[in-house]
């Protein structure tokens, strides 16, 4: 074993320092540069997921921000429905009869649910119109009056006449809210939940 004892040849020694820079080349690579790259770009990545959250929070903010700025101006201005105490079933009768006075209606009253302080009254509303147009109108009319209420299901059917004119039958489910704060009665509330 006389090999390790023998000076090397200026060949051998380079061949030598060629194979240590390639050895160290390779584990500077596999020990460093490619868990760097890695965590580079699963930093990346997380930054990327982070930006797109970001945009959506900031999105989300910028429809909140409207919706508070939208609320302070009805409340400042008052433009709001409001909701009356309870048992206010004459002023929604005439509501719905200078809404609809231009159509044929049929208007059926259910029974009145209260839950806490509040009363639903549910309506359910059958009226025939001329024209689309008139349907809006009088959906307009309703959700914009000065009653809380919401038009749950609601039905349009073409019906197909003699006239030229093309005519509509409209069922809607309707629910207008009422409060128990002032009221002078509890009657005809029919169930309680």
């Amino acid at each position: 074993m006389k090999i390790l004892s023998r000076d090397f040849t200026i060949r051998e020694k380079i061949i030598i320092l060629i194979l240590l820079v390639l050895l160290l080349g390779l584990a500077y690579y596999q020990f460093v540069d490619k868990p760097v790259r890695s965590a580079l770009e699963t930093a990346a990545n997380e930054k990327a997921a982070l930006e797109t959250e970001l945009t959506a929070v900031k999105t989300k903010v910028a429809q909140l921000e409207k919706m508070k700025n939208e609320i302070d101006d009805i409340t400042k201005t008052g433009a709001y429905a409001k909701m009356p105490s309870y048992d206010n079933q004459k002023e929604v009768y005439k509501l719905l009869n200078d809404v609809l006075r231009e159509t044929g209606y049929n208007i059926q009253f259910s029974n009145r649910v209260q839950s806490g302080n509040m009363v639903r009254r549910n309506i359910t509303l059958r009226f025939s119109a001329d024209s689309r147009d008139t349907i809006k109108k009088a959906l307009k009319q309703l959700t914009g009056s000065d009653y809380r209420c919401l038009i749950g299901d609601m039905t349009i059917t073409p019906v197909n006449g003699r006239n030229i004119k093309e005519n509509y039958t409209v069922t809607a489910t309707i629910t207008f809210y009422e409060t128990m704060s002032g009221a002078t009665t509890n009657q005809g509330i029919d169930s309680t939940k």
